[in-house]
């Protein structure tokens, strides 16, 4: 599969298109104005504790407070002089097994301190018995603010670069689970725990995919990379003052310099820019870093804009829309709320040619296609239904789920097929990290309140009816009546319902006239009383 880079860049914001084979599959955007938060890193302050939710709201200097789990906090190192005490450790023993019963403690792996170089085991404790109102904390975000949600935390820092990603709170050394082959992954894990006794790097690190394959002597110039990042981030905390409540002590990179970080891989063609001064900035990073993608690096100059040559923004603005078409006449519809997002597959104006089950089949292998990329594009997280057309042959069945697993492997988020429900839906679950392409680009809908629908203009006429009845009872002196309101309705009352403003008219012995108020919503109107 042939893929190319597409980097936009205004004033207002910076985008990125990924092209499969020519296609859309995927959109970033970052608004100047509105910059992500997900792999910043804070000096925040704890606002609020909750035992109850075993969570705190943590103040990292955004409109809303962030939000931090226990789980999502960095095991808590017991002294070390314990741990070289066996008869101190015997009794810590006995009190942990009693503590267990009484304040739910949970043991958990070793894990290495940020300030301490020696490794230790831990305990899990209470969130109230760690964290206290005012107590200053380093936090990194993993979720952005999402609708009204605050940004997730943690404190299990991670740094990545290109190959790696540096836990400076653990001792792990994992491999991406994308890289394939025994062999492979043994030389990695060997060549990494070398690596990290020869630069005496403490923590874990993890081997991203771009590092199949990849020379130890890149592996090293990474890890040397990372350990420089720590140290800065560690010596810009201490620098911290006393009285500021928050401060950000690391930012993530800006999302061209990211794309290339984490996007770019031996499959891309080219990366294409149209700013010549991001052009020069990408270049000098990717000699830095990503050397290989160097000389693939190019600009674009012409007149006409980089996404329309590329069908970028009719792509887009497909992606906004509720019904995605499919080749074959069939169709998906697409419904995400808060709770969850359901996708729904229907054969439309695709009738096939050999039988009913075989077109159902056919419309189904075609959906999985295109849901996964729609998953993508419009980077849809969290629960995620998907209601196929019904077959009865179980091996359909089986196809159809087995080409859903194919296509999903190309997803860079985290996805997981759960189940498929006694009703035939199949059940999943993605990572969700960012806001969706409709949470960034949309808002709700002024008119209908993000109901998605309106009142029918004879709806409101009705309305309209009840409150002139309303008025007449409550008001005396009125000699007329005026509507105001949209043009639709006010042509239906003076056509289709002309003859129930005329009975309205003799029942109350007042004149109704009407106007035209072309700012008004279908929804909205006023009663003028003369």
């Amino acid at each position: 599969m042939s893929e190319e880079l597409l980097i936009n860049i205004s004033p207002m914001e910076s985008r990125v298109a990924v092209l499969d084979n020519g296609v859309l599959g995927e959109i970033y955007i970052e608004r100047h104005n509105k910059l992500g938060l997900v792999g910043n890193i804070y000096l925040g302050t704890v606002v609020r504790v909750l035992p109850g939710m075993q969570a705190a709201f943590v103040d990292i200097g955004q409109s809303r407070t962030a939000f931090l789990h226990v789980n999502d906090m960095q095991r808590e190192p017991r002294p070390v002089a314990e741990k070289k005490n066996k008869a101190q450790d015997s009794i810590n023993n006995e009190r942990t097994i009693i503590d267990a019963a009484t304040d739910e403690l949970a043991i958990t792996p070793p894990v290495v301190s940020a300030q301490s170089t020696e490794v230790v085991p831990v305990a899990k404790t209470l969130i109230q018995h760690r964290l206290h109102e005012s107590q200053r904390i380093l936090v990194q975000v993993t979720k952005d603010q999402l609708g009204s949600k605050g940004a997730r935390l943690t404190t299990n820092i991670s740094l990545p670069s290109r190959y790696l990603v540096y836990l400076p709170s653990s001792e792990h050394i994992g491999i991406s689970q994308r890289i394939d082959g025994d062999e492979e992954r043994t030389r990695l894990k060997t060549e990494l725990s070398s690596l990290m006794q020869t630069v005496n790097l403490k923590g874990g690190l993890i081997a991203r995919t771009a590092a199949e394959r990849v020379p130890v002597d890149k592996l090293e110039e990474d890890i040397y990379y990372l350990l420089q990042l720590w140290r800065t981030i560690c010596a810009r905390r201490q620098e911290m003052k006393p009285n500021q409540s928050s401060e950000l002590i690391y930012q993530e990179l800006s999302l061209p310099l990211r794309s290339i970080r984490d996007l770019v891989h031996a499959d891309t063609e080219k990366v294409i820019i149209d700013n010549a001064q991001i052009y020069e900035q990408v270049r000098y990073f990717a000699k830095e870093f990503v050397p290989f993608v160097y000389d693939r690096i190019v600009h674009y100059n012409a007149e006409q804009s980089l996404f329309d040559v590329h069908r970028v923004e009719d792509d887009l603005r497909d992606a906004l829309k509720r019904r995605v078409d499919l080749k074959s006449g069939g169709y998906l519809i697409i419904d995400q709320t808060e709770a969850m997002t359901t996708i729904d597959v229907n054969t439309g104006s695709f009738v096939g040619a050999r039988s009913l089950e075989d077109t159902v089949y056919k419309t189904n292998l075609e959906a999985t296609h295109a849901i996964a990329r729609q998953l993508r594009l419009r980077n849809l997280g969290g629960i995620i239904i998907l209601d196929f057309i019904d077959m009865l042959e179980q091996q359909h069945k089986d196809d159809i789920l087995e080409s859903l697993q194919a296509q999903l492997t190309q997803d860079y988020a985290k996805t997981k097929i759960t189940q498929v429900s006694e009703l035939g839906l199949v059940e999943m679950t993605r990572k969700r990290t960012r806001e969706s392409l409709g949470q960034q680009l949309c808002e709700p809908c002024s008119t209908c309140q993000g109901r998605g629908f309106v009142k029918t203009a004879e709806t409101v006429c009705f309305e309209i009816f009840r409150e002139i009845m309303r008025c007449a009872r409550t008001y005396n002196s009125p000699k007329k009546f005026t509507v105001v309101a949209h043009a639709a309705v006010i042509d239906l009352l003076l056509t289709s319902e002309s003859d129930t403003v005329a009975d309205l008219e003799y029942l109350l012995g007042r004149v109704i006239t009407f106007d035209v108020e072309n700012l008004y919503t279908q929804e909205q109107y006023d009663i003028v009383l003369d």
